[in-house]
């Protein structure tokens, strides 16, 4: 089956209404959006009022055909039309994954009251519009979950994008397909493409609803010509991956990215498609006694999100071609801006994980983590005591994705895009019960929505009753966010009450934007033995390996 990425032929001559459509072809409705059914290239789609005045949200739109059968772990096939008017009240079905464990906070797109169904039939998005007129032509931001790769939706309450849009944008959210369904690799599937590519259905996923928008999004108020994708954890990771997709190219205008990039969460190689495809056929033929894409695609959806393991984001052979470090290096990426960072306590969670971290543990250690920079990495990171091993030992994990953080920052200005790179120093409040993350990973979330009421996802579990209508806290969030709409309305996240933050090439070796509720602006960045052992890191690790003449 082709590659959906070209643009849906549906047409108006589909549609049910003939008259409806003629009015979308002008350009212009006769009623509000807020009150009449928007036209999309699928069919009419009725729209309910958000939590906040003057918002209108569509749920459960669907961007594609569900991925069943035949289908799973196809690229995104075109969605069907419809006739009547749909109901845009109700959230679209979670893709597969499995419940939260037993942790603190749960996965809030599948475990909250009024979570929807899960379903291999997942992939529809939702769109936030305060615009009463197809002719207003905000800009819109859309937004790709995290949760390493294997969880997540576009319902998650933490996302909802009602205090986005009353700050002026078209908001949307959507589903891509999570974990071994998402991200899945087999010679079968990369035989039969035209492209010899198979893995990445997510990235697809993503691609289909960026098309979603350029072909619709002015029926709700947008401008397909400013559209900022803006994600965190695997969704920034994604994010990377989409900003140097020759397929996104044209159909993403800038990107955000929180706490990740193409690389990951570290300092690595992308994996190969192949290397995906054997892992695929070995865990398969252990798991279910089967290769054969056939009988695989006959075992219930759930059993093989269970079973079987995502490979995540690969180099798959079209949509990622080859391994991003090249093509960043290079300059051959798409040309979006970007406005990137990372908070300053990303490892803070992992220390749970283990036996606490002894000055023996820690110097043993050093091989794994530093290869033949041991020096280096005891000049960033010293330890003379167990109780400074300790602390030391949730720092590299922060260190090492804020340093890709700049590098993504760098390529993209080298390119001459605006480009933007924040260090969120904030911590914000947690419950007494709760261990304190400081600034952890996830924990810029609620500030970036505005919504400081909402559901918390993990790790970074800071407290809702504390922060809830707290007057620092929302005053910060407020900042935040303004930022986040800036710089998807112009590339540029300054405006009137805002601290200025500087641009990538206004910046110092050393210095960033820190966001913090205290007095965000200039200020230090990691400092010069880190950015040398990473630069050193990098080196040995990726350049080399890729043959990249720069050490980046």
């Amino acid at each position: 089956m082709k590659l959906a990425f070209g643009k849906t032929a549906l047409g108006c001559a589909l549609l049910a209404s003939v008259a409806a459509c003629a009015t979308t072809e002008a350009g212009t409705t006769s009623a509000s959006i807020a009150t009449a059914p928007v036209m999309t290239q699928q069919g009419l789609i009725q729209g309910v009022p958000g939590k906040l005045d003057g918002i209108t949200v569509f749920k459960g739109i669907p961007f594609a055909a569900p991925p069943v059968g035949d289908l799973r772990w196809e690229q995104p096939q075109p969605a069907a039309s419809w006739q009547g008017v749909r109901d845009g009240s109700k959230w679209g079905d979670s893709c597969v994954q499995n419940p939260a464990p037993d942790r603190f906070p749960v996965n809030s797109a599948t475990d909250m009251p009024d979570s929807p169904g899960i379903s291999e039939d997942c992939l529809y998005l939702n769109v936030w519009t305060p615009a009463t007129s197809a002719d207003e032509k905000l800009p819109v931001m859309v937004w790709l979950y995290g949760g390493a790769y294997n969880e997540g939706g576009g319902s998650a309450p933490f996302s909802q994008g009602d205090q986005l849009a009353a700050k002026g944008v078209v908001m949307v959210t959507f589903n891509y397909r999570v974990g071994s369904l998402g991200f899945f690799s087999h010679p079968e599937l990369t035989a039969e493409s035209p492209y010899g590519a198979s893995g990445n259905q997510a990235l697809g996923d993503s691609i289909a609803v960026f098309q979603w928008i350029h072909d619709n999004i002015e029926s709700f108020g947008g401008d397909p010509s400013r559209v900022t994708i803006f994600g965190e954890s695997a969704g920034a990771a994604m994010n990377g991956g989409l900003a140097g997709a020759p397929p996104a190219r044209g159909l993403i205008h800038r990107a955000i990215s929180e706490s990740g990039a193409w690389m990951g969460l570290n300092i690595a190689l992308m994996t190969p498609r192949e290397r995906a495809e054997q892992q695929a056929l070995t865990q398969a033929q252990e798991q279910f006694g089967t290769t054969s894409l056939a009988e695989l695609r006959a075992i219930p959806a759930t059993e093989i999100h269970q079973k079987l393991r995502g490979a995540g984001m690969i180099v798959d052979g079209h949509i990622i071609p080859e391994d991003l470090s090249i093509t960043f290096a290079e300059g051959r990426q798409n040309p979006v801006d970007v406005l990137v960072g990372s908070n300053e306590d990303e490892g803070s969670f992992t220390a749970a994980f283990g036996p606490p971290t002894t000055l023996e543990a820690w110097m043993q250690g050093e091989a794994m983590r530093y290869g033949s920079h041991v020096e280096l990495g005891r000049a960033a990171y010293p330890a003379s005591t167990d109780a400074e091993a300790a602390v030391q030992s949730v720092q590299p994990f922060s260190d090492a994705m804020s340093w890709h953080m700049r590098q993504f920052a760098e390529y993209q200005a080298e390119i001459g895009q605006n480009s933007y790179h924040y260090y969120f120093t904030h911590d914000p409040l947690y419950d007494p019960d709760r261990g304190n993350l400081g600034a952890a990973h996830t924990g810029e979330i609620p500030y970036v929505f505005n919504n400081l009421c909402a559901p918390r996802t993990f790790p970074g579990g800071s407290s809702v009753e504390l922060m809830c209508g707290n007057p620092r806290e929302e005053a910060f969030a407020d900042q935040v966010s303004q930022y986040w709409v800036n710089f998807a309305r112009t590339g540029n996240p300054n405006g009137d009450g805002l601290p200025h933050w500087p641009s990538m090439n206004e910046l110092g070796p050393n210095e960033v934007m820190r966001l913090d509720a205290d007095g965000s602006g200039r200020g230090p960045w990691l400092g010069e033995a880190k950015d040398a052992l990473y630069q050193a890191l990098f080196h040995d690790r990726v350049a080399v390996p890729l043959g990249i003449s720069s050490g980046g």
